[in-house]
């Protein structure tokens, strides 16, 4: 898969967790909708910075950022869930998303790294 591609999937991740997060309302936990807010976001903020990287190891820095945050978004997402801020369908959906995301950016690093070790 493209990195045009993961980087529009990041994209669309990053609104629907904007989406998710502006859609709580009650209990609002300040703490727990900025966090998730934050890593989700991060997650395409990294891959579309990757895409102007300076050198290919920062290119893989950039991806392993963005594969961090995917971790932690999910994390967020998990707790949401389990202190019923969102319910199990947006948080199956939403996770989903993360984790094909997430896999798409194990698959990238991953190459990435082969290729470096190819030069």
């Amino acid at each position: 898969m493209s990195e045009n591609k993961l980087l529009a999937l990041s994209f669309d991740f990053a609104v629907a967790v904007v989406q998710m997060v502006d859609g709580i309302t009650f209990p609002k936990s300040a703490y727990m909708t900025d966090q998730v807010a934050r890593a989700g976001t991060s997650i395409g903020a990294n891959i579309h910075e990757a895409q102007y990287a300076q050198s290919r190891k920062d290119f893989i820095a950039k991806l392993e950022i963005a594969l961090k945050e995917s971790s932690e978004t999910s994390y967020w997402l998990k707790l949401l869930y389990k202190t019923n801020r969102i319910d199990w369908q947006t948080y199956q959906s939403a996770e989903k998303l993360c984790g094909n995301i997430r896999r798409l950016l194990i698959a990238s690093c991953k190459t990435a790294k082969e290729n470096t070790q190819n030069i």
